[in-house]
């Protein structure tokens, strides 16, 4: 099969492109003629991937945000499922995006297709009724964190814990100084970087508070200088924001970069996501703020199991980093928690020690595992 292994992939937004692109390396070093095509992003198309629509068409955060795009979403799923069921890949490999994934998993595996979804669903944050999703979608799970696979087969799933691909890609020791050289910053400068999301629901809920809150640290600080990496494609969302909520403020938009920006940075004010984990590995202090539709948000909070919601403060399993959301995602609140981060230089010691310890669990040479399950459940 090495020399015929056709793979059909979906990830659905920068995140998942991001993994999916880490996971490819692995494959490829396994299979150098894999052919890999389906839905994904520009880190995936780098290694090869063909992609029959972009990433950015499924990233879609909140139930009310969903609906709204639920016909193209919906449409894009039919016509990808056709497509593979006429011509059937060796195997599917759904990206995080579980929404998306497991429903296309779960017709792919009736029709004899082996169906692999990797990232396990937050089943033991929120949602736990997927559980039974998943065993009808998945032949295998595999898990980024090391809880995961023991919840999967109590519900009779099978799955492996990986590891997470960042915790490879990513050194143990951020590279500050090298950072700030490639973005023009000076050893002496106290820089905040602002990380919005990667979505345009999360710029346009969360930017706003985000951009404040920098300009009421600005003018208690006047010193500070402030990053904001913008994800491909986000730009023209961004520019108008930026000019009206923070005219005038030091503020350097990069083109992508995030984790040159979280490297040099101070401090982050981060929307939650997958970059909180990515400023945990880089050992960052941070704020993790939040804001979505509120019909959307009210949904949610019903669903949720545990207190908290930023993955650093999930895998250590308390809040070691503190969380704004929704409401309580103002600028001033956002400001003052940031801020609070620069005077406290023995609690940053002690984060970076805590993210040391979380870095070195998920250092797993993820690739390589996840490719060794690909191979056992593919037989390849």
């Amino acid at each position: 099969m090495a020399g015929e292994l056709r793979l059909a992939m979906v990830a659905g937004e920068a995140s998942g492109d991001l993994l999916a692109g880490l996971l490819m390396g692995g494959l490829r070093r396994r299979w150098p003629n894999l052919s890999t095509y389906g839905i994904g992003g520009p880190r995936m198309a780098a290694q090869g991937f063909h992609a029959w629509w972009p990433h950015d068409k499924l990233a879609v955060r909140g139930y009310v945000e969903v609906l709204r795009h639920y016909r193209e979403i919906a449409g894009i799923r039919r016509q990808l499922t056709e497509r593979l069921l006429a011509d059937p890949p060796s195997g599917f490999i759904g990206v995080d995006a579980p929404d998306f994934n497991l429903d296309l998993e779960a017709q792919l595996k009736a029709a004899g297709i082996k169906t692999i979804q990797f990232v396990c669903p937050s089943i033991w944050a929120w949602r736990g009724g997927r559980a039974r999703r998943i065993g009808r979608s998945a032949d295998h799970v595999l898990c980024l964190f090391p809880f995961e696979p023991e919840l999967l087969h109590t519900h009779g799933i099978a799955a492996s814990y990986v590891g997470h691909p960042l915790a490879d890609a990513l050194p143990l020791e951020a590279p500050r100084a090298a950072s700030r050289a490639a973005l023009g910053l000076a050893d002496s400068d106290v820089v905040v970087a602002v990380l919005p999301g990667s979505r345009r629901s999360e710029i346009h809920y969360i930017a706003p508070s985000f951009l404040q809150a920098a300009v009421l640290m600005h003018r208690r600080r006047p010193e500070l200088r402030f990053l904001l990496p913008v994800a491909p494609g986000l730009r023209d969302l961004v520019d108008p924001l930026v000019a009206e909520h923070a005219p005038g403020l030091p503020l350097t938009l990069l083109d992508g970069r995030s984790h040159e920006a979280l490297s040099a940075c101070d401090v982050t004010l981060i929307a939650s996501g997958t970059a909180t984990l990515e400023a945990a590995l880089l050992k960052r202090p941070m704020v993790i703020g939040y804001r979505m539709n509120e019909l959307s948000w009210q949904i949610t909070i019903r669903t949720k199991y545990q207190p908290w919601v930023g993955l650093p403060n999930i895998l250590c399993r308390e809040f070691v980093v503190p969380e704004r959301l929704q409401r309580d995602c103002t600028p001033e609140s956002l400001a003052q928690a940031t801020l609070a981060w620069l005077d406290d230089p023995a609690g940053v010691e002690r984060l970076a020690a805590r993210f040391h310890e979380l870095h070195l669990l998920l250092r797993r040479d993820t690739a390589r595992c996840a490719t060794d399950a690909i191979a056992q459940v593919l037989q390849a």
